[in-house]
């Protein structure tokens, strides 16, 4: 049994989950350990006493993200993860890791209706019965219904399989992006489309994209949105759009038509439909039509499979761990647990049901989804090659690059190691790199001495400001005597962190030099009778109000936390206000971002101009404003090689910011904080032109010292 913890509280759920476990464990069977992301931990600790209750206990260790908990699984370090079918792809490419992990499929979560279907859902492309077509060049001038841009059934598997068959052509125009090339093409092949939803996370590129292929738009309800709702999107909707408005083809899932056209699904009975199923035909990759009704077996294009539970090769039981499994979602099912749709992937219609064991290539290709997954048909040969000089930001970006490709974000991504951030600069100019990324003071230099161009920056939840800076803050009880600066000499200090921290440490240095309170960092050392700051050197007078891993009810285990620059010290970061609202501390320097989801009503701001101000209005009582991260490409350039790593770049934090349990972009990562983004960074969003701090923050940046 193994137990570890990412996080202060993690360490007191594992005892506690370890307790039950051994309490209830049966001796003479082995308990299968599954690895979960951070984020269900508290879920797994759930079901562990859950299911030991009931004689079918189960182990947990945590990971970072399923990324890591892959991994995790292929080191021998847990026996089963849960997985869609992108991560098994993740392990089915031959490389090493993959080769020594021996990973297979054991278990597979089935709907309740249709529980011995092969695959989740099969994609098809239906057409009325009397259109002329005998071959897939036959659909060229058609009208098209679509599910939705990006999706499985309606797009990537329609420009993959079109693509194979040399249908679409004229994808990989090196002037546009990948996404701009598929809808090229798309819109070059069909006269006319709906194909609804954002064409770009990127507001500007989205508009453009669909006035361009607008085409693509017309057989919408609402053409001039081209977005969700639509009555003509979707599953059922692109059928719709067939039957009723102008279609000639429409891209689905059989299930649906099924249910469309009032025929029998899997254990479900039929129920009768305005829509007549002789009307309609099956479309067939062969170019052949075959009947819609409840006998006939329907032509697919491919299908998407199953998602499922991945073992190693060390799981010699494979029956003792697939009856685990399947008592466990069943046992979720009866208490509607949370960690039955967190951590099994199970809901009110599916089960967890045992399947032959498969490779997960097998697995995927026996769907032909393998290509699918692989679909590079936009941006063959095309990379986002990023460039960092941190190891571990190295790691990151690799993590990032595999994980990002599995889930269709092209181009694919590619990162390089260089000594400094001027050698990725100096890359970038010399075209040897696209991307990197810098503080936003540094933009300005970046632009004059290596042609860079920002194309990208962090956002950050309210508090900050429009362009993402974060203002730096002192807070104050309000039952506190503090009224000013001054005022806190002697007192006791609570920083969101130590050198290199804008909020905790920089901002409150410059202001009170500027105050002639201190005259350097060991001035501000012995200005404070006694403070927190994580990062500070240990057993210094900058750790001693530190709490360390306050979860731990072992002393040795809180000690080894306390000041460390990450989630082991309970004070770190925001943490800074409990520090102060336990008493710690008289004072807190932390973002205003921090103060999100506080009572207001027990804190006030510090203000340089001897005020105090309420916790609102930090625009006007701050101690500087922190610019956030910029990522810069190269100005030489075109503009569509900018706007394809944007939407690339775009993609990939837009999904990620939304799933961080699939991988965790935004936050720490090895336990060491800011690589590649800010740990308080919840998305990305594109530089415009109105974009005009790039002057003041290299101010900031050299007036606060920011490294």
């Amino acid at each position: 049994m193994m137990y570890r913890s990412r996080a202060p509280v993690l360490a007191v759920l594992a005892f506690v989950a370890n307790a039950v476990l051994l309490a209830s464990a049966d001796n003479s069977g082995r308990i299968f350990t599954m690895c979960v992301p951070e984020v269900y931990w508290k879920d797994c600790v759930d079901m562990i006493k859950d299911s030991a209750l009931k004689g079918i206990p189960i182990s947990c260790i945590s990971g970072r993200d399923r990324y890591e908990c892959i991994e995790k699984v292929g080191n021998k370090e847990a026996d089963v993860v849960a997985v869609d079918p992108e991560d098994m792809y993740l392990t089915a490419k031959k490389n090493q890791m993959a080769t020594k992990a021996g990973y297979n499929v054991v278990e597979q979560v089935r709907t309740k209706e249709e529980p011995h279907a092969p695959y989740r859902y099969e994609a098809v492309a239906v057409i009325h019965k009397d259109l002329n077509i005998n071959n897939v060049q036959g659909l060229r001038g058609l009208k098209s219904c679509h599910t939705g841009v990006g999706r499985n059934v309606g797009y990537k598997i329609p420009i993959t399989k079109l693509t194979d068959m040399g249908v679409l052509n004229n994808l990989h125009d090196p002037e546009y992006s990948a996404r701009e090339n598929e809808l090229r093409a798309l819109s070059s092949l069909f006269s006319k489309g709906c194909l609804v939803g954002t064409w770009s996370p990127d507001p500007a590129i989205n508009r453009r994209l669909k006035d361009t292929y607008s085409n693509m738009c017309a057989l919408c309800e609402k053409p001039e949105i081209c977005d969700y709702p639509d009555i003509y999107s979707g599953y059922e909707g692109a059928l719709r759009c067939l039957a009723h408005n102008g279609g000639e083809v429409a891209w689905t899932k059989v299930i649906y038509v099924k249910r469309f056209f009032g025929l029998p699904v899997g254990v479900s009975p039929a129920v009768p439909t305005q829509e007549n199923p002789a009307d309609f035909r099956y479309f067939c990759p062969d170019g052949s039509k075959i009947p819609i009704d409840a006998n006939t077996k329907p032509c697919t294009w491919a299908a998407r499979p199953w998602q499922g539970y991945m073992t190693n090769d060390q799981v010699n039981d494979v029956e003792a761990v697939q009856k685990e499994l399947t008592d466990l979602g069943k046992l979720g099912e009866e208490e509607n647990a949370d960690w039955w749709k967190d951590i099994m992937l199970l809901n009110e219609k599916t089960l967890a049901v045992a399947a032959p064991v498969a490779l997960p290539e097998h697995h995927l290709k026996d769907a032909k989804y393998f290509d699918v997954i692989e679909r590079n048909s936009g941006a063959t040969d095309k990379s986002a090659r990023w460039c960092v000089s941190n190891k571990k930001a190295l790691d990151k970006c690799r993590a990032l690059a595999k994980a990002a490709y599995s889930r269709d974000v092209r181009p694919k991504f590619e990162c390089s190691l260089e000594k400094t951030q001027d050698h990725c600069l100096k890359a970038i100019k010399a075209g040897d790199a696209d991307l990197t990324i810098l503080e936003g003071g540094s933009v300005l230099r970046a632009t004059k001495e290596f042609n860079a161009a920002p194309i990208i920056a962090e956002s950050y939840e309210s508090g900050s400001t429009e362009l993402g800076e974060r203002p730096a803050v002192a807070v104050v009880q309000k039952s506190s005597s503090i009224n000013k600066l001054e005022d806190l000499r002697g007192k006791k200090s609570c920083h969101s962190g130590y050198k290199g921290d804008f909020a905790g440490w920089l901002a409150p240095l410059r202001v009170l030099k500027q105050k002639n309170l201190v005259n350097s960092e060991d001035d501000l050392v012995d200005f404070f009778s006694g403070s927190c700051a994580p990062g500070a050197p240990s057993g210094s007078k900058l750790c001693q109000q530190c709490a360390g891993n306050v979860a731990s009810d072992d002393d040795r285990v809180r000690d080894a936390g306390k000041c460390k620059p990450n989630k082991e010290e309970a004070y770190v970061g925001k943490g800074a206000l409990t520090c102060l609202l336990n008493g710690k501390g008289d004072v807190a320097f932390v973002p205003s971002t921090a103060l999100n989801d506080t009572d207001s009503s027990k804190l006030e701001l510090l203000c340089p101009n001897g005020e105090r101000a309420p916790i609102n209005q930090w625009e006007r009582c701050n101690l500087g404003l922190e610019p956030p991260r910029i990522i810069v490409s190269s100005a030489a350039k075109t503009t569509n090689a900018l706007e394809e790593l944007t939407h690339g770049t775009l993609a990939a934090s837009t999904l990620y910011s939304k799933r961080p349990d699939l991988l965790h972009l935004f936050g720490s990562w090895s336990d060491q904080p800011n690589l590649l983004f800010r740990d308080e960074a919840k998305g990305l969003v594109s530089v415009n032109k109105s974009w005009n701090k790039w002057n003041d923050w290299q101010n900031t940046q050299q007036t606060y010292g920011i490294a």
